[in-house]
C-alpha cells in the first residue's frame, strides 16, 4: 500500500512538472491562415520540437493588431502591410518579418453576366459591379481582406453604398457563404477560397492583377511596451516558420492539389 502511494505521488509530480514545463505561445493570426488549415499542419511540428503549446486566436488583421497593442498576445501573423507598418512605427511591435504570400481573387456567379473576366484590371471589374449595382458582400470587419477591399474601391473612384453593397462584419467563411447564397460578388484570399471551394458554387471571375498581391508578415509584440510577453518564444516561432523546415511545410501545403501559400524566405 505504501509502495502504491509512493508511485501515485511520483506520477502526480511528473504530471505537474510536465504541465508547468510546457510553455504557451499566444499567437493572433488571420482567419485566412486558420480556415485554410495551414495552422493545423504547421503548429504541431513547432509544438513537438519546442515543447510548446501555441494558442491561436484567429481574427481579422485589425483585431489581431489590437490584441498586440494591448499585450494580449506574444506575436501576430497578419496580412495588411500599411496597418503593420503603422503598428511598428507606433512602437507596438518589433521584427516585422516576411513569411509567405498568396493573392486575392474576385469571386462571383459562374454565369459571369458582367463579363468581369474580360476587364483590364481589378479596378475596372469593381467599377462594373458598382455601375450595375450587382450585390457585393463585404466582410466589413477591419480584416486584411477588408482593408485591401477598401483600398481597391478608393483606387477605383467608387464609394460603395446602397442596397447592393452588403457589409456583414464577419469573417471570410461567412462572407463566402452569403455571397454563394445570394449569387453575389466578394473579394477573398485565394487560400480560403480553395478551402471552401468544394462547398460553394462561386468561381473566380477576376484574378492576376498585381494589386491583388497578398503578403503575410509575422511581428513580435514589443516587450518594452509589454514586459510580460514571451519574446524569446515568439522569436523561436518566427524563426521556425521562416526556416527551411517551416517554409517547406508552407510550400507543400495544398488542397485538392492546389498550393495555397508561397514561401517568401526559403524557396
Amino acid at each position: 500500500m505504501k509502495s502504491m502511494t509512493s508511485v501515485l505521488w511520483v506520477l502526480l509530480l511528473l504530471t505537474t512538472f510536465t504541465a508547468h514545463s510546457e510553455e504557451r505561445l499566444r499567437l493572433a493570426t488571420t482567419t485566412s491562415t486558420q480556415n485554410s488549415g495551414l495552422m493545423d499542419v504547421l503548429n504541431p511540428i513547432f509544438e513537438a520540437n519546442y515543447n510548446v503549446k501555441v494558442d491561436i486566436i484567429a481574427v481579422g488583421t485589425g483585431m489581431a493588431l489590437r490584441l498586440g497593442q494591448n499585450g494580449d498576445v506574444d506575436a501576430v501573423l497578419v496580412h495588411a502591410p500599411n496597418a503593420e507598418i503603422k503598428f511598428i512605427t507606433e512602437g507596438y511591435g518589433v521584427e516585422r518579418l516576411p513569411v509567405m504570400h498568396n493573392d486575392f481573387v474576385l469571386l462571383g456567379p459562374k454565369t459571369d453576366v458582367l463579363k468581369l473576366k474580360e476587364t483590364e484590371n481589378i479596378l475596372d471589374a469593381l467599377l462594373r459591379i458598382a455601375t450595375s449595382q450587382s450585390d457585393f458582400i463585404s466582410r466589413g470587419d477591419d480584416s486584411g481582406t477588408h482593408k485591401k477591399e477598401n483600398v481597391l474601391w478608393k483606387a477605383s473612384g467608387v464609394t460603395p453604398k446602397g442596397k447592393w453593397y452588403i457589409s456583414i462584419g464577419q469573417g471570410m467563411g461567412a462572407a463566402l457563404t452569403m455571397a454563394n447564397e445570394k449569387l453575389a460578388y466578394t473579394l477573398s484570399d485565394r487560400g480560403t477560397f480553395l478551402a471552401y471551394k468544394g462547398n460553394i458554387d462561386l468561381v473566380i471571375v477576376y484574378e492576376g492583377d498585381e494589386q491583388l498581391y497578398n503578403p503575410y508578415h509575422i511581428i513580435l509584440v514589443n516587450p518594452k511596451r509589454h514586459p510580460h510577453v514571451k519574446t524569446k518564444l515568439a522569436q523561436a516561432y518566427a524563426d521556425f516558420v521562416r526556416s527551411e523546415q517551416g517554409q517547406k511545410i508552407i510550400r507543400d501545403f495544398t488542397i485538392a492539389g492546389k498550393q495555397l501559400f508561397h514561401p517568401d524566405v526559403v524557396q
